[in-house]
């Protein structure tokens, strides 16, 4: 098969690897270079730094527009597959593709439509999650299911590890999906159930409510790790919480306390406690929460 293929993040290699050693990828799409760290340096995706490693041309376009379809259309690919590019493809660059497009979502539709599944339904409290291959459509994520894979989502699991192993589950269900296409064998079905929306998080989205039960805040908390950084407010001013854990069997503390029990700093819900293990105070590095707690003079209050 002679491919495109569009992506961005890291999350999108081992994808672009997959189809790389058993197809021919003509060219990767993938968003322009990015000021990077404190001074800002002009750096390139993850996958435009992957494709140039294994001689792949690479399109960089913030937007997939008249002069990207031209080239793409220079091509005569196959087929399009895009792995969390960062951005939408429409007509005519839709149907360019003797095959169309095809699309490496993480989840299982019609659930967590959007930028962020992964990100929802951890914080939704989703027992199970997985990655599915679909048709790609003008409407959002609502073309027909090809394959998909399910597994449960772990007690502790935040959602940069989920992802992370969906990334490489997912690209072998997607390598196998494109393998099919390429004989002719491929069926795809229609997307069943009420669709939920999983837009992409907001700042805002990462702000911890330590009113409410310990375990709707610990699968936010999860969910918003590691972007955007789950955080709450000491002083007026965002205090980052980047590892925390369930304390079910310590006391109850009033939310939003922080207490020292039992050589553990804990910091009270609605419900039981959670455990603080790696926290960032405004303008300092990250560090244990007990080397926090023993500057912070033995009382804080978060909320």
């Amino acid at each position: 098969m002679r491919l495109v293929f569009a992506g961005t993040p890291a999350v999108a290699l081992p994808s672009l690897h997959a189809l790389a050693e058993r197809h021919d990828v003509l060219s990767v799409i993938t968003r322009e270079d990015a000021p990077l760290g404190r001074k800002r340096v002009l750096t390139p995706s993850p996958v435009a730094a992957a494709a140039d490693q294994l001689g792949i041309p690479a399109i960089k376009a913030n937007r997939l527009g008249e002069q990207v379809t031209e080239r793409v259309a220079s091509l005569a690919p196959d087929l399009g597959v895009i792995v969390a590019y960062g951005g939408l493809v429409r007509e005519p660059l839709l149907s360019l593709p003797r095959l169309g497009w095809v699309n490496l979502h993480f989840s299982l539709l019609p659930r967590w439509r959007g930028a962020a599944p992964v990100q929802h339904a951890v914080i939704a409290g989703d027992q199970e999650t997985g990655a599915a291959v679909f048709q790609l459509v003008p409407a959002l994520d609502a073309g027909d299911v090809f394959a998909e894979i399910r597994r449960p989502v772990g007690a502790d699991e935040t959602a940069g590890e989920l992802l992370d192993a969906l990334a490489v589950s997912g690209a072998t269900l997607l390598a196998d999906t494109v393998d099919a296409l390429a004989a002719g064998t491929a069926v795809a079905r229609p997307q069943e159930g009420e669709p939920t929306l999983a837009p992409k998080l907001a700042l805002d989205d990462a702000h911890l409510d330590f009113g409410r039960p310990a375990d709707d805040v610990y699968a936010r908390l999860r969910g918003v790790t590691p972007e955007p950084g789950a955080f709450a407010l000491l002083d007026g001013e965002r205090f980052k919480i980047a590892e925390a854990r369930r304390a079910p069997d310590a006391e109850p503390v009033a939310p939003g306390q922080v207490e020292l029990r039992d050589k553990r700093v804990l910091v009270g819900t609605g419900t039981s406690p959670l455990e603080l293990v790696t926290v960032q105070p405004a303008g300092k590095r990250a560090m244990g929460a007990a080397d926090w707690w023993r500057g912070a003079g033995g009382t804080a209050v978060l909320s």
